[in-house]
């Protein structure tokens, strides 16, 4: 067993995963999994740059991460930047700070090593090799994988549930002409997507990231967040469908009054429950596989 802890910064939020890895039976056994919303690409997509306010709640969560991972004795630690930290003119900032706090240097990849962690990450523990559709919707961007044991394609499009929300929502609940504008940029997108990864060909579509787990928790009923129940649920596209209208027509109090819904998703949910419910439709999906192991567990194997 080799102890590892795995940092993966996104548009939205900061993960943490210390665990204990064996290559040797591919076993990934948690000790520590956590998440706080930073909301790190704050009006990146207006301005260009990771905003002061933006920069100190992520060194902050950096720094409750560093006494975990010195109290779990990890051997080894990755840190991986995504979205927000790839698009900001002044990212050597973002570096620097965390270099500070944790002692290693954030790697800000590419969508297409976003791509293949998520991929390695969600699949792990699904049983049989039949090709799937790997789509991890993020803040900032949307990562679109097709593999069986490998990646065979990928792309990372930039439609994430902070991003759209900021570029194109001004009311409580958003107006007709905001959500079309959203379902616009969804759609060309996807078309982007589909010029490099054929996102129809797969048998199942797996879904990763806080925008389908909630939703998968809405419509599990869940009075709490709960990994094991979220964990490889299976939610039909007309529970999708529904549960994207009531949000999209909820107002910010309504949408809080879910409570399995984290506070620093209740702004962004709704645009991020219309980009799976538009990928359903685009591919014809008659349900979403949900998967907790995601990016992070492929950042946690490729240390191991």
């Amino acid at each position: 067993m080799t102890r590892v802890a795995a940092v993966d910064c996104g548009t939205n939020s900061i993960r943490l995963l210390v665990a204990d890895a064996d290559p040797e039976t591919g076993e990934l056994v948690d000790l520590d999994r956590r998440m706080i919303i930073v909301r790190l690409g704050q009006d990146v997509d207006r301005t260009g740059r990771l905003a002061p306010e933006a920069l100190e709640r992520t060194f902050a969560a950096c720094r409750e991460y560093a006494a975990v991972i010195k109290k779990h004795g990890a051997e080894k630690l990755r840190f991986v930047a995504t979205s927000a930290s790839r698009d900001a003119e002044n990212r050597d900032e973002f570096v620097r700070g965390v270099l500070d706090i944790l002692g290693v240097e954030p790697e800000v990849i590419t969508g297409e090593q976003e791509a293949e962690f998520s991929f390695t990450g969600a699949t792990g523990g699904l049983p049989g090799h039949e090709e799937r559709l790997v789509v991890d919707i993020g803040g900032g961007s949307t990562e679109f994988v097709v593999g069986e044991e490998h990646v065979l394609a990928a792309r990372s499009v930039d439609i994430g549930c902070v991003r759209l929300t900021e570029r194109h929502i001004r009311n409580d609940p958003p107006a007709a002409d905001e959500i079309a504008a959203i379902r616009a940029d969804i759609r060309a997108a996807l078309d982007l997507a589909e010029e490099t990864v054929p996102l129809r060909e797969a048998r199942t579509l797996v879904g990763l990231a806080g925008s389908v787990t909630t939703v998968a928790g809405i419509a599990l009923g869940l009075d709490a967040y709960d990994s094991t129940k979220i964990h490889h649920a299976r939610i039909p596209y007309e529970q999708v469908v529904r549960i994207s209208d009531t949000l999209l027509e909820s107002t910010h109090e309504q949408r809080a009054a879910y409570r399995v819904m984290h506070p620093g998703r209740v702004d962004v949910i709704g645009a991020g429950a219309l980009v799976l419910r538009e990928i359903m439709e685009r591919i014809g999906a008659r349900e979403v596989v949900v998967s907790e192991h995601d990016i992070l567990d492929g950042i946690a194997w490729s240390i191991a």
